[in-house]
């Protein structure tokens, strides 16, 4: 076994090499670029090495300066992680010519497969049910038309070395074959310096289900069950559960065997995962096989109980696989939710900075916290999104969802935005917990976009109830310093109204809720007036002004956590992804709030403002340019991604309000229309 291994990646999956190699026993070494010198994964390693300026292309991705790093350090072993260079080729190549152990599949297992062409044939040759389509490079759009009429719409337009949402389109047309060729090309080129594209029949409702295989050098090859990934966005996976609530016993093991006949047909060694598409008469075709670990693995090691990370380190050190086939069983459910620095409320942008306030839940009772991230710590521009992995594991289906919903209502993440509130509306869709969905899901059910109101209150007297609460328990706050005077004793009113609307703090779609809060013995009764109606909510709590999870047992039985702000006599609470905001007043200050001016928001519509953190990369209009609606104007990078923004509307540009190369704020000024 080895004695020690380097971690050629970063964020959560670096942490998570590392927790694995050191419960073996195996020393650590980090590689960190100078954004990340302050990062988790350097603080965990036992030895840490700078590699590079903060852009991955020269730190992470600069192979000649990890293998050296491995050279001073005396690392036996490499561990890529996922992205980055975990299924380089040239890398694993390298790494055996210098001696060094890649903890992953041979080189020529990488090759074989990280070519999604090449890989195609292979899968027809071991006999892999594959998808109709034209398996050689496009040269041209016109071309890509055509090919595109011969297979029958809808096509995917995929790049060879695509992966991770990029370089793939779905056309459903001439135009959008065209377009999609070409944007398809410029991505593939731009992020992996390979502009090859094929393209294939797209298989209507269906699910992106794959098949884990684990193999080492001594020919064993088992499948450990399948992963449903078909909760996506954009062709990002957002949630993954292990099993999948669609595929039976009979396509698993069909699935499972075909998935180790690939892996067989390039004598692969180490942990890989096929990738299939399912139809909904559950005819199953391959799409890719990753030649590394995923990041969803966690997963499957719920539900088999095996560490897939162990596993890699001791196959890649010549032991045989300690179980067969018939040993693998599946115990119970495991879902994962994967948690990124995005701001659902504003199309998914990037949210980078510092957070300010980071406390996952606890890890217990089957719930797993994967993450890189630390409170105070920063999350840079430069790399992805994800702040960590939460996976939950539960005796069924419904208990993983249940867990998994108190989970992300106990996740607390201030400072920068985060997914969690779109991560718990899906995991209380009826059709996500029926187990009815496809990988068109969420275009389907959000077709406009996430918003606040997208997920309303399962109860809002419920939530008027906590907010009296909250409300009277500040005030006795204030009554512990306030009003000491004998004579000038503070007395609190039992009597508030909770106001709601469209925008809390205007008269615009206002909404009056008188409570009445009665105190005895620890329990607060909370009594909620609506027209003939009065409902009762007795709370129990400890909950004090200022913490962020509010805990309550209400009528006895019932608990819950949110998630809530106080600014004055404003109150936000986020529960179960529903954001309800109100103001608690005395019935004189909702009286007065009935006689406010409504707030008029400034006009924006001939700025073009950045709607994220972000480098600004181009400019594609000057003064005095005449636009029309839908015109590119500019391009911001962040997160390995690239945002174009077009024009709302015509117009004429007046000034240019920030240059190429700079880095942008939210919000900042880019263009003034005329």
């Amino acid at each position: 076994m080895f004695k020690k291994i380097l971690i050629a990646n970063r964020g959560e999956i670096a942490c998570r090499v590392m927790k694995t190699a050191k419960k073996m026993g195996i020393k650590t070494v980090a590689v960190y670029s100078e954004a990340d010198k302050e990062a988790r994964h350097v603080q965990m390693a036992d030895e840490a090495v700078c590699i590079g300026p903060a852009p991955s292309r020269e730190s992470y991705l600069v192979l000649d300066r990890i293998i050296q790093a491995c050279k001073d350090t005396g690392a036996e072993a490499v561990h890529p992680g996922y992205g980055f260079l975990s299924e380089n080729e040239q890398f694993a190549r390298r790494c055996e010519e210098e001696g060094i152990i890649f903890i992953g599949p041979k080189h020529q297992s990488i090759a074989a497969m990280g070519d999604k062409i090449a890989s195609k044939k292979l899968a027809l040759e071991a006999k892999v049910n594959t998808i109709p389509g034209f398996n050689e490079a496009i040269e041209k759009a016109e071309n890509a038309v055509r090919i595109a009429q011969d297979i029958g719409y809808p096509v995917m337009i995929k790049a060879s070395a695509g992966g991770g949402g990029k370089g793939l389109r779905v056309a459903f047309n001439d135009k959008e074959a065209f377009e999609g060729f070409t944007a398809c090309r410029t991505e593939a080129l731009n992020s992996f310096g390979d502009d090859r594209v094929f393209i294939e029949k797209f298989v209507e409702g269906p699910r992106h289900i794959e098949i884990q295989v684990l193999g080492d050098a001594h020919g064993n090859i088992v499948y450990l069950g399948e992963r449903d990934c078909s909760i996506q966005r954009r062709h990002q996976k957002v949630i993954e559960e292990a099993p999948s609530p669609f595929i039976d016993p009979a396509t698993r093991k069909a699935m499972g065997e075909q998935a180790v006949a690939l892996a067989k047909a390039v004598n692969y060694q180490s942990a890989g995962t096929v990738e299939f598409v399912v139809g909904k008469d559950k005819s199953f075709y391959f799409l890719e096989m990753n030649t590394r670990l995923q990041v969803e693995h966690p997963v499957t090691e719920g539900i088999t109980g095996l560490d897939l990370v162990e596993q890699m380190i001791r196959v890649a050190a010549g032991e045989k696989l300690a179980f067969k086939q018939e040993d693998i069983q599946l115990d119970g459910w495991s879902m994962e939710c994967r948690i990124n620095a995005d701001d659902p409320f504003r199309n998914f942008l990037p949210s980078t900075g510092r957070l300010v306030k980071y406390r996952p839940p606890a890890e217990l009772d089957g719930v797993r916290v994967d993450t890189g991230v630390y409170e105070g710590g920063e999350i840079p521009m430069y790399y992805d999104s994800m702040i960590a992995k939460l996976i939950v594991h539960g005796k069924d289906r419904t208990e993983a969802i249940e867990k998994m919903r108190t989970a992300l209502n106990d996740f607390v993440i201030r400072g920068i935005h985060s997914n969690i509130p779109f991560q718990a509306a899906l995991l209380q869709h009826p059709r996500f917990v029926s187990g009815d969905f496809t990988t068109g899901f969420i275009a389907e059910e959000y077709p406009d976009g996430f918003k606040k109101d997208s997920v309303q209150p399962a109860d809002p007297k419920r939530l008027a109830a906590l907010a009296a609460f909250m409300r009277y328990r500040y005030l006795e706050h204030i009554k512990m310093i306030d009003g000491q005077l004998a004579g000038h004793e503070m007395t609190i009113a039992k009597k508030f109204v909770v106001v709601t609307g469209s925008r809390v703090g205007s008269n615009d779609e206002m909404q009056e809720v008188p409570v009445r809060v009665d105190l005895k013995d620890g329990v607060y009764s909370v009594y909620v007036e609506e027209e003939n109606d009065v409902s009762r909510y007795n709370i129990v709590s400890d909950w004090r002004p200022g913490q962020i999870c509010l805990r309550v047992t209400i009528n006895g039985t019932h608990k819950i956590t949110a998630q809530v702000e106080r600014k004055d006599v404003k109150y936000t609470l986020v529960l179960d992804g529903a954001h309800y905001e109100c103001m608690v007043l005395s019935p004189l200050g909702a009286e007065l709030q009935r006689r406010m001016l409504k707030k008029v928001p400034p006009d924006t519509s001939k700025l073009v403002m950045s709607p994220m953190p972000g480098l600004l990369t181009n400019i594609s209009v000057k003064v005095g340019e005449a636009v029309i609606a839908g015109q590119k104007l500019a391009a911001i990078e962040a997160m390995k991604m690239e945002n174009t923004l077009v024009a709302a509307q015509d117009g004429v540009v007046a000034e240019i309000c920030a240059n190429v190369g700079e880095s942008l704020a939210v919000d900042q000024l880019i263009i003034r229309f005329e």
